[in-house]
C-alpha cells in the first residue's frame, strides 16, 4: 500500500468515525465545545502517528481515549485555576480516567444520528444549529459550510464559535432529546442532511466532483430519520431527493474524472433500483395531501430520472413544479433553477429575461452557479461571444477543479467553433 492511499484511507477512516467519538465525548463530559476540541486533537493526532506506527485494530477506542485524555487535563487545569483563585481545596475536583473497555463501548456504539438531533439545540438559532451540525455531523470544514450558505467563511467561523459559547452558557443540557423536542428539531435535522449531501454530490471545492462518503452518509442518516419518523412526508422526501439524484452519480464523471452534465449522460449506468425507490417514496409522500420543499424537489429529480432520453424530459411539468417549490422557499437556487425550467420550456430568451431579475440578489453574487447558468442559456440563444465571457467567468469563480475544467472547455469550444 502506497503512503498516498494510506493517507486517502485513513483520512476517509477519520472522517466517518469522528461523529461517533464526539457522541461518545459529549455523552461523557457534557460539554459540546470542548469536547469538539478535543476531538480535533485527537483526529490530528492520529493523522500524525496512524500513517507512521498504523491504524490501530480498534481505531474508535483509540480516538475516544485520546479525546478524553484531553478532556481530563483541561479538567485538571480548570481546577487548579479555580484553586488559585479561591485558595480553596475543597474545589477540588476528583478526576478518574475510565477503563479502556468502556471507552471501547463508547466509541462502539454509533450515535451519530442522536448527535444530529443533539446539534440542533434550543439554545441556537436554525442557522447556528445547522453550521454547526455540518462541522460536527458531516465532518465539512468551515469553508465548505460558508459556500453552502452563500456567506463569507469568516463569518461562518464567528458563527460556528458563537453557537459553541451559546450552548455552553445556555445551561440546557446537551443531550439526546426527546420526542417532544425531536419534532420541534426536526426541521433543522433535515436541513442539514440536505446540505451534507449536497457537498457530496456537488463538492464545492478540491480535485473531485463528488465525495461520495459524504452523499452516502446522508442516505444513511437519512434512512434512520425515517425509521424513527416513517409517517412524516418530508422525512421520505429527502430521502426520496436522495436517492434520485444519488442515482445519478455514476454517469457524473468521465474516466478521467471530467465533468459530464445531465443531458449528455449515459443512462444507461444510473442506478435503476435508487430510481425505483425514489420513485415510489415520493409517490406515497405526495399522496398524503400535504405538500413539502422536499417533496416537490423530489418529484422534479423524479421527472429527470424517468426521461429515457434528455429529449423526453417533460420540462412544462418541472416549471410548474419549481412555479410551486418557488413560492413555498425564498431560496436562490429554487429561482436559479426555475430560470433554466423556464429557458428549457419557453426559450432561453425567457429563462434569460428571469435570469436578469436575480441579478440584484446578493446571496447570488459572485456565486459561480449564476454565471455558468447565464452562460448555458446565452450558448442556447446563439450570443456566442457572451456565452464564452460567461463561462470564464463562472469557471474564475469557483474552486471545483471538475468544475473549472467543464467551464473553461466548454468555452474553448465555442471559441474554436467561432474561428471556423
Amino acid at each position: 500500500m502506497t503512503t498516498t492511499a494510506l493517507d486517502r484511507q485513513t483520512t476517509d477512516l477519520l472522517r466517518d468515525l469522528a461523529p461517533r467519538v464526539l457522541s461518545a465525548v459529549v455523552r461523557r463530559h457534557r460539554d459540546f465545545a470542548a469536547g469538539e476540541d478535543a476531538v480535533q486533537e485527537a483526529l490530528l493526532a492520529a493523522a500524525r502517528q496512524w500513517p507512521e506506527s498504523g491504524v490501530p485494530s480498534n481505531p474508535g477506542g483509540w480516538l475516544v481515549q485520546v479525546a478524553s485524555r484531553r478532556m481530563i487535563d483541561q479538567i485538571r487545569r480548570e481546577v487548579a485555576r479555580r484553586r488559585r483563585e479561591t485558595v480553596a481545596a475543597e474545589d477540588d475536583i476528583a478526576v478518574v480516567f475510565p477503563p479502556a473497555d468502556d471507552l471501547d463501548a463508547l466509541a462502539g456504539r454509533d450515535d451519530t444520528l442522536n448527535l444530529l438531533f443533539m446539534c440542533c439545540h434550543p439554545a441556537l438559532t436554525s442557522s447556528s444549529a445547522i453550521a454547526l451540525t455540518l462541522r460536527a455531523v458531516g465532518g465539512l470544514t468551515t469553508a465548505e459550510i460558508a459556500n453552502a450558505f452563500l456567506v463569507p467563511e469568516a463569518t461562518m467561523g464567528q458563527r460556528i464559535s458563537r453557537a459553541k459559547q451559546s450552548i455552553r452558557g445556555s445551561g440546557v443540557p446537551f443531550e439526546a432529546p426527546d420526542a417532544a423536542e425531536r419534532a420541534d428539531r426536526l426541521r433543522s435535522v433535515l436541513h442539514v442532511l440536505y446540505l451534507i449531501f449536497n457537498e457530496g454530490y456537488a463538492a464545492s471545492a478540491g480535485p473531485d466532483l463528488q465525495r461520495a462518503d459524504l452523499a452516502l452518509e446522508a442516505i444513511r442518516l437519512a434512512r434512520a430519520v425515517r425509521a424513527l419518523l416513517p409517517d412524516d412526508g418530508e422525512v421520505a422526501g429527502l430521502l426520496a431527493l436522495m436517492l434520485l439524484t444519488d442515482a445519478r452519480r455514476p454517469a457524473r464523471t468521465g474516466p478521467d474524472g471530467e465533468l459530464i452534465p445531465l443531458a449528455a449522460q449515459d443512462r444507461g449506468l444510473w442506478d435503476a433500483a435508487a430510481i425505483a425507490e425514489g420513485v415510489a417514496l415520493v409517490e406515497a409522500s405526495l399522496a398524503r395531501g400535504a405538500v413539502g420543499p422536499y417533496q416537490l424537489q423530489a418529484a422534479i429529480a423524479a421527472v429527470h430520472d424517468e426521461a429515457a432520453r434528455a429529449e423526453d424530459t417533460d420540462w412544462p411539468q418541472i416549471l410548474a413544479l419549481y412555479g410551486l417549490l418557488e413560492r413555498m422557499a425564498d431560496n436562490p437556487m429554487v429561482r436559479l433553477n426555475h430560470a433554466v425550467a423556464l429557458a428549457m420550456a419557453q426559450g432561453p430568451r425567457v429563462g434569460l429575461r428571469r435570469l436578469a431579475e436575480l441579478e440584484g440578489d446578493k446571496r447570488l453574487v459572485g456565486h459561480h452557479r449564476l454565471a455558468a447558468v447565464r452562460a448555458h442559456l446565452l450558448e442556447m440563444a446563439g450570443d456566442r461571444d457572451e456565452a464564452i465571457a460567461a463561462y470564464r467567468a463562472a469557471a474564475a469563480l469557483t474552486a471545483s477543479a471538475p468544475e473549472q475544467r467543464y467551464l473553461l472547455e466548454k468555452a474553448a469550444r465555442l471559441a474554436e467553433g467561432s474561428k471556423v
